[in-house]
């Protein structure tokens, strides 16, 4: 099963990065989660973030995050929307599901017919 993180929305912050002071880097990114395999595809309501500055290449964790930084990220936060959890059968499990119906009716009929 393969998992993959899909980004929802990147935005640009106008705040000062905590590392190099650069007031133009930051990057604040929202993902979702994504799973697959050769029965479904999946979109879970896992949401993850992640801030970046682009100046000096690192990653911002929230122990470092000011105040200001913080703010603008709940803000982010609460106007998000992600994508809707959904689940999408792949043609395989649907012929997994028609043939254990098949030998369930099989079965069925064998044990009616068994009876007369």
């Amino acid at each position: 099963m393969s998992e993959k993180f899909i980004t929802i929305k990147e935005v640009a912050l106008n705040n000062n990065c905590p590392e190099c002071f650069s007031k133009d880097g930051l990057r604040l990114t929202f993902k979702q989660k994504f799973m697959e395999n050769n029965f479904y595809k999946s979109i879970t309501k896992e949401v993850t973030q992640k801030l970046d500055c682009k100046t000096c290449n690192t990653t911002i964790y929230p122990v470092q995050w000011t105040d200001d930084i913080e703010r603008v990220f709940e803000y982010h936060q609460k106007a998000l929307t992600p994508k809707k959890t959904s689940t999408y059968l792949k043609k395989l499990s649907w012929i997994a599901i028609l043939f254990i119906a098949v030998v369930i009716a099989g079965i069925v009929f064998t044990v009616l017919y068994a009876q007369l």
